[in-house]
């Protein structure tokens, strides 16, 4: 993919989001404000059009003197790198025009996150906008891709769910020791805002409250993703039951991952620890640990802990992470400090909120 080059970014990388309205959108800004190398320079969003952000988002009064402003007339072109926040099928739309403005764009959109156009096409009902542009889109899980999306111009930031779940099997897949002719089950729950800020019945507070439910159970759009991942790591095709649930919560997701061992002993609190112990966002938990979601939230930190209950031939990962950071903005701030040679913790250094 041969496109023009800027020369090397000056102090503070200019930063555009396009679709910002939304959850992630706010929790982009959050995050890039107090960047200490970037800066957030322009946001689109034709919903509110116009409109300075915050009054859509008060918590940034005082802190960013944005307007939301159309995609095409905005200056996303003129930005280093721009976040697409919108929904799927949006920043397909979008890409070829910044990549040729040698612009590096962070999709947090599902549109590059699938190699195969006819597999994206049949989980997301519409026809791929630049199929050609796949095979030069980088998934952005930094644990498993980081060399690659430090030369990356195009990175697929990761959904939250498969987030989880393939830090979750990471250890256990790269060292072969799953029996893969035994079915994965990765069985997840999220928080409420990983379904948009769009109003919806499903996540009111008065349906939500109390209540906890399965989802999409024939199939729910990740379920390819994490598969496609899996198997890489895996060198090899797998089985994989994937049951997301809706909690009653606003922020989280703890994911409760189960596989059949190998025959063998190994020491799997060492095998985790030595897998992460470089890792500055992932942190394996002493062993017997049960991760709390809250103890995330806020966060760009995944949490793990590894159980062989009975000393049997199961496993149980439990994995935790904040789905709208590590899940979502903050892994995409972090690619952009691996695309720009910069300290992959800076901006990120936040402690979780508790209570």
């Amino acid at each position: 993919m041969s496109q023009p080059q800027k020369p090397p970014t000056a102090t503070p990388i200019q930063a555009g989001i396009l679709g910002g309205s939304g959850y992630t959108g706010v929790e982009l800004l959050r995050l890039l404000a107090r960047h200490p190398r970037a800066e957030p320079v322009c946001i689109t969003s034709r919903a509110h059009l116009g409109q300075p952000v915050a009054d859509t988002f008060p918590s940034l009064r005082g802190v960013l003197d944005l307007r939301f402003t159309e995609p095409e007339k905005s200056m996303l072109t003129q930005c280093d790198v721009v976040f697409c926040a919108a929904p799927n099928g949006i920043a397909m739309t979008h890409a070829e025009r910044l990549l040729a403005a040698a612009v590096k764009v962070i999709d947090l959109s599902a549109d590059f996150r699938l190699q195969d156009a006819r597999l994206w096409e049949q989980w997301y009902g519409q026809r791929h906008a630049c199929p050609q542009l796949l095979p030069h889109a980088v998934y952005g899980l930094p644990e498993i891709n980081r060399q690659a999306i430090r030369h990356a111009r195009l990175v697929a930031n990761p959904g939250c769910y498969p987030t989880a779940v393939q830090l979750g099997y990471l250890p256990l897949l790269e060292n072969g020791l799953l029996n893969l002719g035994t079915t994965l089950i990765a069985d997840v729950k999220s928080g409420v805002s990983g379904a948009g800020r769009q109003a919806s019945l499903q996540t009111a507070v008065a349906e939500m409250a109390d209540s906890f439910k399965a989802y999409a159970v024939s199939g729910h759009r990740h379920q390819p993703e994490i598969q496609q991942q899996l198997q890489q790591l895996a060198g090899q095709p797998l089985k994989l039951v994937f049951t997301p649930h809706l909690l009653p919560t606003v922020r989280g997701i703890h994911a409760t991952l189960y596989g059949a061992l190998q025959a063998g002993e190994v020491d799997l609190q060492a095998l985790y620890q030595q897998r992460f112990a470089a890792e500055p966002f992932v942190e394996v938990l002493p062993a017997g640990s049960h991760p709390d979601t809250r103890n995330v939230r806020g966060a760009n930190t995944c949490q793990l802990a590894v159980h062989r209950p009975q000393d049997g031939d199961t496993v149980v990962v439990l994995a935790v992470e904040d789905n709208l950071v590590k899940g979502a903005a903050g892994q995409a701030i972090q690619n952009m400090n691996l695309m720009f040679d910069l300290p992959e913790t800076a901006g990120l250094d936040s402690v979780a909120l508790i209570p």
